[in-house]
């Protein structure tokens, strides 16, 4: 078996989602002229040693060069451990980005690194919580939710290899990676995370993100 190598950073791409939700490949949409998958692989590539990609079932990949493919599963936490198999074992630090940030600045990549080889077993982007963020039931306010240690997570998230592939040794599937790794007890720190790194969910997020992609002088 190899032995972890502590500055060898893996990226893994997670572009496997099928658009179940979206309503076609969201991955494969376009940022000023460039397809969100292209843009993330493309950071990964700047800051990272190596990069893995996890596409959906079919796709085949016609974008910048990776070092590993692989086929995403039925939901991300499956496309993950797609991704964990074809990362050689020597990687010592893994970092997952996904499509649905195409914004997320190399410095958010590099913050985030730089904390797992300082020592954490994990690192994550985040924002505060500005907005008043209320429970409704059936169209009715039914309270408001303290905002006190609030903060939005981010991604790309950064993580100790070792620690990562023995939190998937059970096939579970969590939320998010920071949280479940928290939850058993591995320490995960905060990076300065960015207001325009925004998470495209839906077709309304895609033309804000298109907005703010636009130059000023276009306007």
């Amino acid at each position: 078996m190899d032995e972890p190598v502590d500055d060898e950073v893996w990226a893994i791409v997670l572009a496997g989602g099928r658009g179940t939700r979206y309503g076609r490949l969201k991955q494969l949409d376009e940022l000023a002229g460039i397809r969100l998958v292209d843009h993330t692989v493309a950071a990964a590539r700047r800051t990272c040693d190596r990069v893995a990609l996890v596409l959906p079932p079919g796709v085949v990949w016609d974008g910048e060069p990776v070092d590993r493919l692989a086929e995403g599963g039925d939901h991300q936490s499956a496309s993950l451990r797609a991704g964990l198999t074809v990362v050689p074992r020597s990687a010592g630090i893994l970092v997952l980005a996904d499509p649905a940030h195409p914004l997320a600045a190399d410095r958010i990549f590099t913050d985030a690194i730089a904390e797992v080889r300082a020592g954490a077993d994990g690192a994550v982007p985040v924002v505060p919580m500005l907005e008043v963020v209320q429970r409704v039931l059936d169209g009715v306010v039914v309270e408001t939710l303290p905002k006190d240690d609030t903060w939005i997570a981010q991604s790309p998230q950064a993580f100790r290899a070792g620690v990562l592939r023995a939190a998937h040794a059970d096939a579970p599937r969590p939320v998010e990676n920071s949280g479940m790794l928290a939850a058993l007890g591995h320490r995960v720190v905060t990076v300065a995370g960015d207001p325009g790194n925004l998470h495209v969910a839906t077709e309304e997020d895609l033309a804000v993100v298109r907005r703010l992609a636009v130059p000023c002088d276009d306007f």
